[in-house]
């Protein structure tokens, strides 16, 4: 695979047509080459447009991609009607009957094994895994989900972690289904708080809060120290900080990629066919995002376990980030954009803005040039 270039090459993966952005006339066909100073003239024109498709690169990223219509006449609207039916009335209550017995199984299991074997830990958390594991697969079912999973399952090994693109936080429970991960995420309110602080903290999984600065040193440190433990679960870490609506992904922080291990990546595509399983967290709270997943025909989706990478010789933790970026984008299907995910919380600055729209006029007039 050809090591993909940090500037040009990046926003050509996501560049709309450039003349859709500039006004009828602006650019005349040249008799010969094309050349620099051919463009001068047009420069103002060229740098709106520049940050017209910047911007709209950006937005796109934590758009929700519905699919379009099909009830749009008299002989399909009523078969629309009778899906609605049936997903809501005969497979909603279905699914919801399932989740329960699930949580009792889980439940009826989970604490007497978590306080009775506290003397025998190796027992006690090969249990747990175990557990963990199965609540997450009656997650799956609930949505009737249809995983195909490709590669060699993970094991338990030091010195290893593992990264993935990140659309939802069923990444995470599509993942567990098959293997009992360690994560790192962001702590969150509600029940979903809840089970963080309870059962899943039993995995060995490191919170953190965005807002709080202090949380990174700790955090850093808690990676270190996972990653070196023997018995410790595999770790998994969403580099990309934030979910984006597999169609792109963003930069990769560089944390995981700085630990002296092992990265092995993973690339997760969902297939639009039913639902769309992006969660804007924005606009829509995990549990109605469950129920609209439960509330659909299926969750299709497909998991790539990769060939795990090591840092070469001279590379340094950015540029091994983007390395796997890079593999994960290609595998899954994905566009990459040159963008830092937690600017979703925090919109770019007008001067950040200047700077991306400079050097992407510069590398449009660089590209037109060199044809």
């Amino acid at each position: 695979m050809s090591k993909l270039n940090t500037s040009s090459s990046e926003l050509d993966l996501d560049r709309p047509n450039i003349e859709d952005y500039l006004p009828s006339g602006s650019i005349q066909e040249p008799h010969g080459k094309l050349r620099l100073r051919d463009l001068l003239d047009i420069s103002p024109t060229l740098t709106e447009a520049a940050g017209a498709i910047v911007d709209d690169s950006f937005t796109r990223c934590f758009k929700s991609n519905p699919p379009e219509p099909w009830n749009w006449n008299i002989y399909l609207f009523p078969l629309w009607c009778l899906g609605v039916v049936v997903r809501y009335g005969i497979l909603f209550p279905l699914r919801v009957i399932v989740l329960t017995i699930g949580w009792i199984i889980f439940l009826s299991c989970y604490f007497p094994v978590h306080f009775l074997l506290k003397g025998h830990d190796k027992l006690r958390k090969k249990l747990e895994r175990g557990l963990v594991e199965l609540i997450c697969s009656f997650f799956v079912a609930s949505w009737t989900g249809v995983v195909k999973y490709h590669g060699p399952r993970p094991s338990m090994r030091p010195k290893q972690v593992f990264v993935a693109n990140h659309t939802s936080m069923i990444d995470f429970i599509v993942l567990e289904q098959m293997t009992a991960f360690a994560v790192i995420m962001q702590k969150h309110p509600g029940w979903v708080g809840l089970l963080q602080s309870t059962i899943l903290e039993s995995l060995g999984c490191i919170w953190f809060n965005r807002s709080e600065s202090k949380d990174r040193e700790i955090v850093a440190r808690k990676l270190r120290e996972h990653v070196h433990g023997v018995d410790n679960n595999p770790l998994l870490i969403f580099p990309e900080g934030t979910c984006v609506n597999n169609h792109y992904t963003v930069m990769f922080k560089k944390g995981a990629f700085e630990l002296g291990c092992t990265v092995c990546p993973i690339a997760i595509k969902y297939n639009k066919i039913f639902v769309d399983a992006f969660w804007n967290s924005r606009k829509q709270s995990f549990t109605m995002h469950l129920l609209q997943l439960m509330t659909s025909w299926a969750v299709v989706c497909d998991v790539w376990y990769l060939e795990p990478q090591n840092l070469k010789p001279g590379e340094t933790p950015i540029e091994f980030a983007e390395r796997v970026r890079d593999i994960i984008s290609v595998r899954a299907g994905l566009k990459k954009v040159p963008w830092d995910g937690y600017l979703k919380y925090s919109r770019p600055s007008p001067k950040h803005r200047e700077r991306k729209q400079q050097s992407f006029a510069e590398s449009v007039l660089r590209c037109l040039e060199e044809k």
